[in-house]
């Protein structure tokens, strides 16, 4: 029988599902909704000190659809506004009633070292299992110099994270940004720090667009809007990258997050390299109770495979991932058509014509192929809308 246990830096963990630091997890009463239906773990919405002012904007959503589906998700809003004696008393009335349950307190400051270590002392106080370092949020906080102001720079990040582990008791997660350009320079600072373990995605800071009817903003805010964290299936390449590229140059834990919607996109991260997952938007799109789900296909994908857990998995599709020189060239593939299935509708050759190759023509009520012109782009088989076309070596 396989298990969806794991552990992580010592830390047990019932499952690898947890509840991403966001308005899901605003809310003590919420928390253990989530608890009682299964979830693994919750990383609490961002604590700050009680001094840090917060004006939220309203409204503070927008999506992108696709067929009548949200693929993509903005928003602007911003950290917890409950005091830190809320989270305190709240941390231990959680452990209390689910004491297997993993509980992870995401913290932002500003940079000054007795705001994070007093905050952290407090916290000490609490049986939460782990700290996450927000570094990262896109939007609110990097004009105050902190959030992603902070992920950034690799010697602010250093020195918070120093901080924080000098005085810490628990574990420390810093979570990173992807609004970099090389997001393993950060990771690495902080490792060097210190840090226990990574974090990885934030949001990846964006424009939601302009309304063609109105010219106005989709964030619509009294006719303004601002760049906010965009989420959901639209950022899970950006943040599979950014976990592989940190699990090949680091043998820290990670926390993968970004777009993560099901059982499947849960394996791919951990293939990548993440050792357990946190998960908001699709939580936020459908509740809670997506939870049933998630643990359903993974253990039946690890039972279907004979995997006994993740383990097996895990950073699996790193060794797969190397530089674009490196690729064989001399490998090639070539489209095969089922006849069963094609309709001989065209499509595949027009966008073979005016994509470079004229590799595909029809000839009557049948697609035939010029090898000698065939580059083995793999285009036609994208766009058959009847999947008639796969590629072979």
């Amino acid at each position: 029988m396989a298990t969806l246990e794991t552990n992580v830096l010592g830390i047990k963990f019932e499952n690898p599902f947890l509840l991403a630091s966001a308005p899901p997890t605003a809310l003590i009463e919420s928390i253990d909704k989530a608890f009682s239906l299964g979830w693994g773990g919750a990383v609490l919405k961002t604590i700050t000190p009680d001094d840090l002012v917060m004006e939220e904007a309203s409204p503070r959503y927008a999506i992108i659809k696709e067929r009548k589906k949200v693929i993509g998700f903005q928003n602007i809003e911003l950290l917890s506004h409950k005091s830190v004696q809320y989270w305190c008393d709240g941390i231990k009335y959680l452990k209390e009633k689910y004491p297997e349950k993993v509980i992870i307190a995401s913290i932002m400051a500003p940079v000054e070292k007795d705001e994070w270590q007093n905050l952290v002392r407090t916290l000490n106080d609490t049986p939460i299992d782990a700290y996450e370092l927000n570094f990262s949020c896109p939007h609110g906080m990097p004009e105050r110099n902190i959030g992603m102001a902070i992920g950034t720079s690799a010697e602010i990040s250093i020195l918070i994270t120093s901080w924080v582990k000098a005085v810490a008791n628990k574990p420390v997660f810093v979570k990173l940004t992807p609004n970099v350009t090389d997001i393993t320079w950060i990771a690495n600072a902080v490792e060097r720090a210190g840090a226990d373990g990574i974090a990885a995605i934030n949001t990846v800071q964006g424009f939601m667009g302009t309304d063609p009817e109105t010219l106005e903003p989709l964030l619509n805010v009294d006719g303004m809007t601002t760049y906010g964290g965009c989420s959901g299936e639209i950022v899970k390449p950006i943040g599979l990258r950014c976990v592989s590229q940190i699990r090949k140059n680091s043998k820290l834990p990670i926390l993968g997050i970004g777009g993560i919607t099901n059982w499947y996109d849960t394996v791919q991260y951990i293939a990548a390299g993440s050792d357990v997952v946190q998960i908001c938007t699709e939580v936020m799109l459908n509740g809670y109770g997506i939870i049933k789900g998630l643990k359903a296909g993974l253990l039946n994908y690890l039972e279907a495979k004979g995997f006994n857990d993740i383990s097996v998995i895990k950073d699996i599709a790193v060794s797969g991932i190397t530089a674009h020189e490196k690729l064989n060239k001399h490998y090639h593939v070539y489209p095969k058509i089922d006849d069963k299935k094609c309709v001989a509708c065209g499509k595949c050759v027009n966008i073979c014509c005016e994509s470079e190759h004229h590799a595909l023509t029809k000839d009557n009520n049948s697609i035939n192929l010029n090898k000698e012109h065939c580059e083995g782009c793999s285009l036609c088989s994208i766009v058959c809308p009847k999947e008639a076309i796969t590629m072979h070596k």
